[in-house]
């Protein structure tokens, strides 16, 4: 099989020079991808990729000079990894006592411990590019918030409706 075959209609896959993305988050199947690829081609806030019964992916694309949010995780841990761009990484055991700062640049591994509260702020000129994993899931399957502004919307007021699931193509780099 070439690249420019595709796999099946249900998975990540090239033709003629498009990347197409799944239309909904592909958990719990059997799921490949390429997850640099993925998360900077994300132009949403968040977009989950894949949603298992203890594991959950998530690509997130960070304005400059916005952040993910001060959140913490009671009962499972978080892993990001920074793809591309630039950020200030805060944690610690209150949301105001966050003692451990670290600067974020690509490819850099965050592990946050449940029970830890935490952020990420973008202090570049650019999108920050950042994928997560959550274990447990931490978002419902198939979540997809364009902005940070709509995915505090729907954390604060979980009756209202959803968003529209939009899918999005993007040129192959």
């Amino acid at each position: 099989m070439t690249t420019n075959q595709i796999f099946n209609g249900s998975y990540f896959y090239r033709d003629e020079g498009i990347t197409k993305w799944p239309s909904v988050d592909q958990g719990p199947n059997p799921f490949t991808i390429d997850i640099k690829k993925a998360t900077l081609e994300n132009n949403n806030y968040r977009t989950t990729i894949w949603t298992g019964k203890n594991l959950q992916l998530t690509v997130m694309s960070i304005p400059p000079q916005t952040d993910i949010g001060l959140e913490v995780h009671h009962d499972h841990d978080q892993f990001l990894r920074v793809e591309d761009g630039q950020g200030l990484v805060t944690m610690g055991n209150r949301r105001d006592n966050l003692y451990y700062q670290q600067y974020a640049f690509d490819d850099t591994a965050v592990f946050v411990p449940a029970g830890t509260w935490h952020n990420i702020i973008n202090t570049g000129n650019k999108p920050l590019k950042v994928y997560s994993i959550y274990a447990p899931p931490q978002h419902e399957h198939g979540t997809i918030h364009a902005t940070k502004e709509i995915a505090e919307l729907e954390e604060n007021h979980p009756n209202l409706p959803k968003q529209p699931r939009i899918v999005h193509y993007y040129p192959y780099r």
